[in-house]
């Protein structure tokens, strides 16, 4: 990869990666907020179990997401980070949490670009083996 992109690879593979893998873990915890608080009420009355289920879930799945992201997977880890916290997004709307709605989109944002950044990391190491090996 480019050596000017290649430190913005690592900051938002570190970034988003360890950070999407404690949330979820917190949501075991709750030593950094009580997540079960951003459950949208509307979304709530839907679930077939309750809200801290819900936040168990979500939690193995951040987990999963964040060790795909740090792993062998971080095109497909950022890609899922990206739909995924745009999901929680729209929850935080409906439960009238804007501000952290906005943040979850702009975290998003740098998901999918490191989803790019890691396609086009790919895209490069195949054209320099086919090269080599030419």
């Amino acid at each position: 990869m480019d050596r000017v992109l290649t430190p913005a690879w690592w900051a938002l593979r570190l970034g988003l990666g360890i950070t999407t893998f404690l949330a979820g873990l917190d949501k075991f915890f709750n030593l950094l907020t009580n997540w079960g608080m951003y459950l949208s009420p509307m979304a709530e009355r839907f679930l077939p179990f309750s809200a801290d289920t819900l936040m168990h879930l979500a939690g193995v799945v951040e987990m999963l997401v964040g060790l795909a992201i740090l792993t062998r997977f971080p095109r497909s880890g950022a890609y899922a980070a990206a739909a995924w916290l745009l999901s929680i997004a729209a929850n935080l709307v409906t439960a009238n949490f804007y501000d952290l709605a906005l943040r979850d989109v702009n975290l998003a944002i740098a998901a999918f670009a490191l989803a790019r950044l890691a396609e086009h990391r790919g895209a490069q190491a195949t054209s320099s083996a086919v090269s080599t090996a030419a």
